[in-house]
């Protein structure tokens, strides 16, 4: 009897299993739910730094995911305007996102005292007023945030103050000075009192959590004294409590909360390790070894590793792993700076500036705005500093004047205090409804500056402003820390230089477009041209500390990887890939279509990662890209780029002197 029993048990567990199996074309044809998706962006990361030791978890994720072997970052490599091709998919001559410090047709800040005329935009409240000058939102593109919260999702930024709020820039605004709740939650640096408010459901979460409701500093319960710049001696612990914070904020509130929403969600975390401790990092005070790759910078990206591991433990622990996709992306790369140096071999720079003694910086060493002196010395100019207080007179306000003489007793300042400059004109601050009469303006950014001519508006200037940017770019050519110098398409070809529009720079802003470029100079220390990369940095962080912004493959070749349901498991891509692409790729995982927008800097789906795509995409490298005259001692910049059919991807440039070398390559 027993056996008859399980005879016939079997024959119903056969019989059910054929029904199943019969049934599962109908349950086939039931649509999956929608895809959760995160972007964890983990600002400053190499490529080549993600290993089993200093990043475990992102190690994992990409062997076990798709590997971009051939990812770039977007020259200028800097932080915001990376932000705004990830929120986006545009190129930069689209949004008009040119550096993190921008010359933007109009003096800034919370008050007329205060305002500068080169803002650095890792700000809210510089944000918000950057939307109120260009119709709501200066970047003048849809975001892939703003697309995914109309299409039913539920989405939020965690992160660092500045790219956090860019990925929702619409939302932005500031009345009175006073921030307004967004239509996402965005938790950053100054979450409190002073940010973006936090939306009721959040607030609960947290309250119940006991995460306080302001975000910590950066001090990280050490003396605040943690920045390597004037022979303070940096840091030696990464930026753990605010990260911590920040991290804890997405687990145990951002996310619970946008659960309850019952609807997919979106979230985008970005982690400011390794970014700002290899900024500011201790292990390398006044020497260019161990630079960047000491262990203060080995413990910024495993905290940044940390945050991320925390995010996916939390999706692994509510079941979420299997229908969530995660992309990790850097917004650039890394390079130790040099103050000093333009070559492995020690060579000094024989700047003008770095000739000049300073209260503040070594003897020979390139102070911050060293650019803006010497240009303003070339052209023999007053140079004056936007960003120091003014001073009042019965004529109006006035810049402080900047004379870098040798002497103790000058009234003038030495040098500008975050390296910006206005050269010429009065040195008079414009009023909220007036322009400057500056003929112009050095953004300093790092590792590369922008310059502007803001007297070009008027048509009777067009000669004039042709002819000083010649001057410019003759005076730069024959600088030893210039290293590439691209110049605005309509002012001219000139010997030595390369157009704007030949690295995706002229598209369809209405900010105002620098008129030149200039890449500074890097080199490698050692046989790993990408890990031990030097600099020159136009910055108060001095030599032996971290920086970006050039346009060598070691800024240029960011970290990228992704892992999920919609990614090829254990897959190497070889085929260039871009910030720009990013949003695009989500839109297309997410089943979303962007509108069209302005402008024609777009990027690409990456076909080539997801699953059922194709195992590759025909690329090409072709030849360089070469000034088409050589300036008078022979230099030409160079450009080295990837084509995938109307995609351009750059890898890197420089100045090579042709008379002595036939072969125009940058090393």
């Amino acid at each position: 009897m027993l056996v008859k029993t399980l005879v016939v048990i079997g024959l119903l567990i056969c019989a059910s299993s054929a029904v199943a199996q019969s049934a599962s074309p109908v349950s086939a044809s039931v649509p999956a739910p929608p895809r959760n998706l995160i972007l964890f962006v983990a600002d400053g990361l190499r490529h080549n730094s993600v290993n089993p030791d200093a990043a475990p978890t992102m190690f994992s994720l990409r062997q076990r995911g798709v590997d971009f072997v051939n990812s770039h970052s977007l020259y200028p490599t800097f932080t915001t305007p990376n932000a705004s091709a990830l929120a986006t998919g545009h190129g930069l001559g689209d949004t008009g996102d040119f550096g993190n410090t921008l010359y933007t047709g109009h003096a800034i800040g919370r008050d007329a005292a205060t305002a500068t005329l080169t803002p650095f935009i890792e700000n809210n409240l510089f944000l918000a007023r950057l939307n109120d000058y260009y119709n709501g939102n200066y970047l003048g593109q849809p975001t892939i945030m703003d697309l995914a919260r109309a299409n039913g999702y539920a989405v939020a930024v965690v992160g660092k103050l500045g790219p956090t709020a860019i990925q929702d820039i619409a939302e932005i605004r500031a009345p009175l000075n006073d921030l307004q709740p967004t239509s996402a939650t965005i938790i950053d640096d100054t979450t409190g009192p002073q940010g973006i408010p936090l939306p009721q459901n959040v607030r609960e979460e947290m309250n119940a959590s006991g995460l306080p409701a302001s975000a910590p500093d950066r001090s990280n319960g050490h003396e605040p004294s943690s920045r390597h710049n004037n022979g303070r001696p940096g840091t030696l612990a990464a930026n753990f409590y605010q990260q911590q914070y920040l991290a804890s904020a997405a687990t145990q509130a951002v996310l619970p909360a946008l659960r309850k929403q019952l609807k997919p969600f979106f979230l985008i975390f970005w982690s400011r390790d390794p970014d700002g401790t290899q900024h500011n990092q201790g292990d390398s005070i006044d020497q260019l070894y161990p630079g960047i790759n000491g262990p203060t910078s080995r413990a910024a990206i495993r905290n940044a590793d940390n945050d991320l591991w925390q995010i996916v433990d939390y999706l692994k622990a509510n079941d979420l792993d299997r229908n969530t996709d995660i992309i990790v992306v850097a917004d650039h790369g890394f390079s130790t700076i040099s103050k000093r140096e333009i070559s492995r071999t020690g060579t000094p720079t024989k700047s003008f500036a770095a000739s000049k003694t300073y209260l503040d910086v070594k003897e020979g060493y390139l102070p911050s705005g060293f650019l803006a002196i010497d240009l303003a010395h070339a052209l023999k100019k007053p140079l004056y500093d936007p960003d120091a207080p003014s001073f009042a007179t019965e004529d109006g306000n006035y810049y402080q004047r900047i004379s870098p003489c040798d002497c103790d007793d000058s009234k003038f300042l030495q040098h500008p205090s975050f390296g910006n400059g206005v050269i010429g004109g009065s040195g008079r601050v414009p009023g909220p409804a007036e322009t400057t009469d500056a003929e112009v303006i050095v953004a300093a950014n790092g590792g590369s500056d922008l310059i502007y001519l803001p007297q070009e508006s008027a048509p009777k200037n067009t000669e004039a402003n042709k002819q000083l940017a010649q001057s410019i770019s003759s005076f730069l050519v024959q600088q030893d820390y210039a290293d590439g110098i691209f110049v605005r398409d309509d002012l001219g070809d000139f010997p030595g230089t390369l157009p704007l529009s030949a690295i995706g720079l002229i598209g369809s802003t209405k900010l105002p477009k620098p008129a030149i470029v200039v890449n500074f100079k890097s080199f490698p220390l050692a046989q790993d041209p990408l890990l031990t990369r030097v600099e020159i940095a136009d910055s108060s962080l001095q030599e032996g500390g971290g920086m970006h912004g050039s346009f060598s493959r070691a800024d240029t070749f960011n970290a990228m990887l992704a892992f999920g349901p919609d990614f090829k498991p254990g897959f190497a891509d070889r085929v260039p890939a871009s910030n720009a692409d990013i949003a695009v790729t989500i839109a297309a995982i997410l089943k979303l279509k962007f509108p069209e927008g302005n402008g024609t800097l777009r990027g690409r789906v990456l076909s080539e990662a997801l699953k059922d795509g194709p195992d590759t995409l025909p690329f090409t490298q072709p030849p360089p890209k070469i000034s088409s005259q050589a300036a008078p001692n022979g230099m030409k910049t160079v450009l080295h780029y990837q084509v995938l059919d109307e995609h351009t991807y750059y890898d890197q440039a420089c100045l090579v002197n042709t008379t002595d070398n036939k072969e125009a390559a940058c090393k």
